[in-house]
This record gives C-alpha cells, structure tokens and sequence, in this order.
C-alpha cells in the first residue's frame, strides 16, 4: 500500500466478509457519491458541485450472495496532478488494490470524461465505465452510441440515471461479470509518437520482469520517462524497492532515454505530448461514439451562466439571493424560537421540581436547572430554528448548481489575495458553521492555500453569531418595525456580512504576503448543469448531517459552559461574585475598544457557544445568578442604554460579533486539520486582533468627533 493512500482507503480490504473490492472513480460532479448511495444504501454526502469527496467513503452492497465492497474516492481530473485530493484517487487506483475500477462518466460532457478513462486504462488492468445521467442527454443535444464507445475502450460500458435510480441492477450485474470473466489482454487505447513507442518498446519488457504483474509494465514504463518524482517515488512505496536501481531497469532506462534524446524530446517537452496524445485519442474516441446538436436547453443554460457569472449581473444577484435567504432566516427564526423556549422554560421547570420533591440540595439544583439546563435549552432555542431554515436553503442552491457560480464570482478576489477560488465554497459553508468549513477546507489541494483558508474561515460569521448581529442592527441601527424594519434589517446583515467577506480577502492577502508566501495554484471550476433539486433528500441532508451535527457539537460544549457560567455568578469573594470581579477587571480594556468589560467577558464566557453572549451580558448588567432572556428588544435595548451604550457601542459589538477567536468547537476542529498548534493560535489571534483593531479606530474616531 502506498503511502499516498489515505488511512480511510487502507482500511478497507477483502477481510471485511468482502469478497471483491470495487474502486468508483471519475471527475468531479459526475454522480459519484449518488451511484454509491444508491448502491449501499449509506448516506455519502452529494451536491451539484465538485469536490464533494474529499476522503474515501466505504460501503457494502450484495448481489446473488456476493457481497462487495465499494469504495468512493475523490473526483480527480487527472492522474498527473498536484493537488491532494486528486492524489489520493490516483494512489488508490493505482495501489489501492482494487479489484475492479468503475469509471463514471457524464453523458452530457464525454469527451472531458475520456481523458481520466484512458489513463485509468494504462494504469489499470480491470475496469469498467458507467455513463451517467444518460436520462439528460438527449434534452442538451447527445446521442451516444454506448457499443461504439464500448468497441473503442475495449472495456464493458453501463449506461446509467443514478438520480433516478434507473441503471443501478445492470450496474450491478456488470461488476459481477466483469469479475468473473477473464480479462483479455487489451491493446493500448493511446499511441504515442514513434519515438515515444520505440522508448517504450525498450524499457517494458525489463520492467515486466521486475513487476511482476503488480502494476502494469507499459503505464510505469511512461511514468520513469516523465520523470515525475512524486508519481516515482509512490510507485517505490508501493513496490518497496528503488525501481531505478534495479539493474535490469536502470540500463534500459538509460537507453529509452537517449532514444528519446536523440529525437529532441526533454522531460518537458515528453510530458506534453504526453497530455496532448490523451486529449488527441480522447477525441477521436468522443467523436466516432457521440454526436452533439446544438439544443435549446444549452442556449438557455449559456445564457443564464452568462447572467449570473458577469460582475455587474451576477455579484448583485449573488447579494440579493444572500439577502433573502436572511430575511428568511430571520422571520422565520424568530417566530419559532418563542415557542421552543416557552417549552424549554416549561421543561426547566418540571425537572426542577423533580429535583426538589427528590430533596436534592439547592446548590445542585442551581447547578443543574439554572446553570446547565438553562444555557442548553437557551443555545437549542437560539440555534435550531435559524439552522433548520438556513441549512435546507443553502443545501437548496448547492442541488441546484449555484454555488460554484458563487466560486466563479469570487475567484479573481482571492486569486488576487494569494489565494485559492475554493476557498470561497468554503468560505460559504463557514455561515452555517465554521467547523464545517474548516473540514471543507480539505476540497483545496495546496496546503498553503488551504491553511489561508483554515485560518481566515471564522471571519465569516457563523449560524451562532447571527441572534447576536440581528439584536444589534434591530435595535440601535433600524428606526421602525414591521415588514419594512424586517427587510431593512435582512439588507443592514448582508452588508456587513460582505463587509465580513472583504474582511476575509484581507485577511488571506495578509497572510500570502508574509506567513504563507507563495503564488496562487490553478483551480479548475467546473460549472455543472442547474438541476431540478430532490426535495425531500435535501430537507433530510440538511438536517441530519448538518443541522443535528452541529447543534450536537454546541450541545456537548454549551452544558459545561453553563455549569461554569452560573459558578461564576453565585461564587462570591468579599461580596462581588467572580462574575462581577472578572468583568470589572475587563472593564478598562472593553472601553479602550470601545465596549466595556461586561461585553468582553460576555465573550470570553461564550467561547463554547456564541449564543450565550447577550444572556451572559443581561445576567452581569442586571447581577443575576442564571441566563435569562430580555422580555422584549425594547426592554433588552433599555437594559443596555442605562449601562452607558451608544450607538457607537453597538457598532463596536457589531465588528467585534464578525472578527474575534472562534468558537471552542471551531478551535478543536483547527487543531484537527492542521495538526499545527502554531496555526491554531494564529488562527484565533489574527480575527482577534483585526476586530480589536478595527473597535479601536471607530471608538477613538467617534470620541474625535
């Protein structure tokens, strides 16, 4: 096993009561993970845009007895490419040990699917190609003629419509067979120049003797002569020897490289007629076995990836969806967290006198009721309403294929920052939770652009810093109420969610410019079809993988946080509780900012969950021994103005909301993916420092003027 393999990958083996292992492999967006799922049955996440697969994913699936293993490994354009995820589908189909590699292919986009086919096909000697989403091609102009097709691979073909489940038992049927016939030798589907042949003609058969048979004698052979050192050097991990100082090999390679030296080709210059050979046969293959008309349904499509792609349509348009998604939210949100914590309060109450007909002492039940009950059941209410609205919405425009027009807007923005255009997915995940687009960031190939990525995600705010951000725009920056204040309020949070957004591109510019230099690596971005989106699998996605797994998480951090919290404000010293000597000792730092110490260390205290900021603000202002939520925002911003805010308070706690340390599960998630402890600390001082900075110079400009 190569050492390029990820452990996800190299866990999966015959010894699992699996009897054959099946490789999915393809470009991204092809339906990958939607034949995998329909297959196993499990729950791999997929979108309407690439890079969905970022790790291999592993299930099982029987038929007629036979149980077999399937493994789905990212989408990979390529397999002489640089970045990690691509890396990690070429080693496993190379040296994962695959029995059989099934290649998925998009009808609608054959030809750019062919490249990887035939280089899978050099690699590999059992293979199998799927074509999906054959359903789409006749209404985008495609006629495929899957025996040609079949006639030219020299491999078996599927047609397939995953989405609809349609193709899934032929499929199947397939990967049975081709498993259980013999695989006759197949002639090469690309040729090369003469030159290249005859080098090749050289060094095959003295590697033929040293592999084997354990990978194929004609793809390494190809492999020496580019001299690739990241391919070569996976290959001797595989093999676990030095292939060039096999004597045998290292004479022949000497020889096939003065052929090819003495026709003028260099490493530079093989590797691209190498790449240009590919994309030569796989046109031809595309042009005998396709015939492409042009239709309505492209028109159409061209025409609104104009609309939505061109700065001066697709960035207002990028906005506004943005805008109503938090209106949405918003309304909706605040409808329902009411009654969740009017059911909440009405449980408290139950289980407290659960509690005192049990005779338990009264500091437990402080403990217990006022403390951990009551921060839970206020970071539940906060949380789940918002989450259960926003989540779907967003799972919503990624089925329908938006969200890499999203990337596209934002990828000359930080290319020009040093960073990668991925980021901007990611970046758009972190608004539901920052943990998860942390984890996303593993979908970006340089570690570099990956780090900038990691460390500048919290400076988007998340779903928990959202009640915070509303509170304050309702209250100090909106004059009236009703529709009107609803809507104003939704543009007011989009405005400083882009301003969060131009705060990110700093941000990732700073960081390139200094701690991370370095150029910024190609991206491709491939625009998939808009799609009709699977309603129910959405609400069912967006609920359980996101909504219940993140509020999980705040769940598991908010209980002890709030037996902490309420410590803090019944353990007295000299008759001040801890709270009170804590946020007064914050107090002269908070006003140099522009805040107080109340605010600072309402903060501080919500590190495990920023729902907890403004009760931990009521409960210091009003000396209170437990969490309680203000009886109106009319009483909440009455409460506020008698402790000395301004507007300029709240605009101060507005940015300090957007940029300061991430949250605990955040951090945790940090120190996970990057593995660093430095870039962990980075990655809570940097938002830190730029919030503080940015409090200060509106708080002294504010008392200039």
């Amino acid at each position: 096993m190569s050492a390029g393999v990820s452990s996800a990958a190299s866990a999966v083996s015959k010894e699992q009561n699996a009897h054959y292992t099946i490789a999915l492999a393809g470009n991204p967006n092809v339906g990958k993970s939607t034949i995998f799922n329909g297959l196993t049955g499990l729950r791999q996440h997929t979108g309407n845009w690439s890079g969905k697969t970022v790790e291999p994913a592993w299930g099982q699936f029987r038929y007629r007895e036979q149980i077999y293993t399937l493994v789905d490994i990212p989408g990979a354009y390529s397999l002489l490419t640089l970045s990690d995820d691509e890396k990690s589908a070429r080693d496993y189909i190379c040296f994962g040990g695959a029995d059989l590699t099934v290649i998925v292919c998009d009808a609608c986009c054959l030809e750019r699917n062919l490249d990887l086919v035939l280089q899978i096909l050099e690699a590999s000697d059992n293979v199998l190609v799927a074509v999906n989403m054959i359903d789409e091609a006749p209404s985008r102009g495609v006629h495929l003629d899957l025996e040609v097709l079949s006639s030219e691979l020299k491999v078996p073909v599927v047609a397939l419509a995953a989405r609809r489940k349609k193709g899934l038992p032929e499929l199947k049927a397939a990967i049975a067979s081709s498993l259980h016939s013999p695989s006759p030798p197949r002639p090469p589907s690309v040729i090369y120049s003469d030159p290249v042949e005859d080098a090749l003609s050289v060094l095959t058969p003295a590697l033929m003797e040293v592999l084997s048979g354990r990978l194929s004698a004609r793809w390494t052979a190809i492999r020496l002569l580019e001299g690739s050192d990241s391919l070569i050097s996976s290959i001797n991990d595989f093999l676990g020897l030095t292939l060039e100082e096999q004597p045998s090999v290292s004479a022949t390679l000497e020889s096939a490289l003065n052929i090819l030296k003495s026709n003028g080709y260099d490493l530079l210059s093989l590797r691209r007629h190498v790449v240009s050979s590919i994309y030569s046969a796989a046109s031809q293959i595309n042009d005998k076995a396709v015939v492409k008309k042009e239709s309505s349904r492209d028109t159409r499509q061209l025409k609104l990836d104009r609309f939505l792609t061109r700065p001066l349509t697709g960035v207002p348009v990028m906005l506004l969806l943005l805008a109503v998604i938090f209106f949405i939210t918003m309304e909706g949100a605040n409808f329902f967290s009411g009654y969740l914590q009017l059911a909440f309060d009405a449980a408290g109450m139950w289980l407290e006198s659960g509690l005192t007909y049990l005779k338990a002492p009264h500091w437990l039940i402080g403990a217990a009721i006022d403390g951990i009950w009551r921060v839970l059941s206020w970071v539940t209410a906060v949380m789940l309403p918002p989450m259960a609205i926003f989540f779907p919405l967003f799972t919503l425009l990624e089925d329908l294929g938006y969200l890499p027009r999203v990337a596209f807007n934002l990828d000359e923005g930080f290319r020009r920052a040093g960073a990668c255009g991925k980021q901007a997915l990611t970046m758009c995940m972190g608004f539901g939770c920052n943990a998860a687009g942390v984890v996303g960031c593993r979908i970006i190939g340089s570690p570099r652009e990956r780090i900038i990525a990691i460390v500048t995600n919290c400076f988007v705010p998340c779903n928990g810093r959202f009640p915070i951000l509303t509170a304050m725009i309702s209250m100090f920056l909106i004059a009236g109420g009703g529709l009107c204040g609803d809507i104003s309020s939704a543009l007011i949070l989009t405005g400083f969610l882009v301003f969060s957004i131009a705060a990110t591109l700093a941000a990732s510019a700073f960081l390139s410019r200094t701690l991370l230099r370095g150029e910024s690596s190609s991206m491709t971005l491939e625009l998939p079809p808009f799609r009709r989106p699977k309603i129910g699998e959405i609400l069912m996605r967006s609920f359980l993988d996101r909504t219940v797994f993140v509020l999980g998480r705040a769940a598991a951090v908010a209980a002890p946080a709030g037996l902490l919290i309420w410590i803090m404000a019944n353990l007295a010293v000299d008759g001040r509780t801890l709270l009170s000597i804590c946020t007064s000792a914050l107090d002269p730092l908070g006003r140099f900012f522009g805040m107080d110490g109340v605010i600072l260390g309402a903060f501080i205290l919500g590190l495990p969950a920023s729902e907890t900021v403004i009760p931990i603000m009521i409960m210091a202002y009003t000396s209170g021994s437990t969490l309680v939520g203000a009886e109106s925002t009319a009483a909440l911003k009455e409460l506020l103005l008698s402790h000395g805010w301004t507007w300029t308070t709240a605009i101060c706690v507005l940015i300090f909301t957007l940029m300061h340390w991430p949250c605990s599960t955040t951090v945790i998630t940090i120190k996970k993916e990057t593995g660093s402890l430095k870039w962990t600390i980075i990655s809570i001082l940097l938002p830190t420092v730029f919030g503080l900075t940015l409090c200060g110079l509106i708080s002294w400009i504010a008392r200039i003027f």
